[in-house]
């Protein structure tokens, strides 16, 4: 019977050019044979469990995924268990309602500084970055976040004295680069206690306010938003109100930024590995999704797609996390390691395979007098 099932899997597999047991770097070295039907029976679930729990091993997991979405092998797995309750729950109930919204934050961006810090470099910013700017290639990862940063203010046309609120501003990077480079004012909400205590230490002295805040609270004017990297944990039931809230929060002459990853096709829910161990309650909206949410609230001035970038910028986290684990190995332990690079690496692979995008999307309220002037 194993070896029936293992035979499936290289038929599978075979062509995506993975062998099993082979010697190429992306090729899966098999430890223990269960794992195939974990994998036949909870698709990714069981992939990254079994992967997590070293039943299974791959040189470059990077290249392993890429191959596996460009081709398209998932989805000849896609109808299990797993990925069918996902898609039974979300359908039955809002995920990201009340207090609920605050579970992303307890369950991921919590889990601890000393992780985060060495990952994610100097600027702090856990999105894509910008590599291959008009003005020039960044050669690593701080520059290209910086790039990021420098992106969303030209495009938000930022002006000393303007108010800017950053709705999921993170550990306060942003905020940071907008006051000291482009004298704004900015008020940022989080919902990680972590991000909030860091993010305050981190602006201290500047024109910066971080509070613990859902969204839905927000009630106030200000010349600008941004909103980057935080409608993933929205959900699609919420859209809607979110774009109401961003609306009744920006000024009459005011510009939205939001900046999100963006699925290939709309879908209710995420992926059921992903959803358990990296972004409970998370989900990547469509470009449907979105404009079905901003239509009579939002002027869509610009659509910017940079996807290809967040490949390097996954790359340059993997690289800080496996440099920084012999002072985090003691804390953490093998199993989460591998966890780490299992959802660092796959995703990775996706976004080589352009399985998914990143999405900049600039909306105002009546529109840009004159036309919005594209800025890249």
């Amino acid at each position: 019977m194993v070896k029936k099932v293992q035979d499936l899997a290289q038929k599978l597999l075979f062509p995506a050019g993975i062998i099993i047991d082979g010697d190429n770097p992306w090729d899966i070295k098999v430890n223990d044979e269960r794992m195939f039907s974990r994998v036949f029976g909870e698709g990714n679930l069981g992939s990254g469990e079994s992967y997590m729990d070293g039943w299974w091993d791959c040189g470059r997991l990077d290249e392993f995924f890429y191959k596996i979405l460009y081709y398209r092998v998932d989805e000849k797995l896609i109808w299990n268990w797993p990925f069918i309750r996902e898609a039974i729950l979300s359908k039955l109930f809002n995920r990201q309602a009340g207090k609920k919204a605050f579970v992303i934050g307890e369950k991921h961006y919590d889990t601890g500084n000393d992780l985060f810090g060495p990952m994610l470099g100097k600027t702090m910013a856990y999105s894509c970055g910008y590599w291959s700017s008009p003005a020039g290639e960044a050669k690593n990862l701080d520059e290209a976040q910086e790039a990021k940063f420098d992106l969303i203010c030209r495009k938000l046309g930022l002006e000393p004295g303007m108010t800017l609120l950053d709705i999921g501003c993170g550990w306060g990077g942003f905020m940071k680069y907008a006051a000291e480079r482009y004298g704004a004012k900015a008020t940022g909400i989080t919902v990680s206690k972590e991000q909030v205590g860091f993010g305050r230490e981190l602006c201290k002295g500047l024109p910066v306010e971080i509070r613990l805040q859902d969204y839905r609270s927000l009630n106030e004017k200000f010349d600008r938003i941004a909103s980057v990297g935080m409608i993933e944990h929205v959900g699609y039931k919420n859209y809607r109100e979110y774009m109401r809230v961003a609306k009744r929060c920006l000024k009459k002459s005011g510009i939205f930024l939001l900046h999100t990853i963006g699925g290939e096709a709309s879908s209710g829910f995420s992926d059921p590995w992903i959803e358990k161990y990296i972004f409970p309650n998370s989900h990547l909206p469509s470009l449907k999704q979105l404009m079905k949410a901003v239509e009579g609230i939002f002027v869509v001035e610009d659509i910017h797609n940079f996807g290809s970038d967040y490949d390097g910028t996954l790359m340059a986290w993997y690289r800080n996390f496996e440099n920084s684990w012999p002072s985090l190995e003691k804390k953490y332990g093998e199993r989460f390691r591998r966890m780490w690079r299992y959802y660092l690496l796959s995703c990775a692979g996706m976004f080589r395979a352009r399985r998914a995008n990143l999405w900049q999307i600039v909306l105002s309220k009546d529109g840009v007098p004159g036309g919005w002037k594209s800025v890249r």
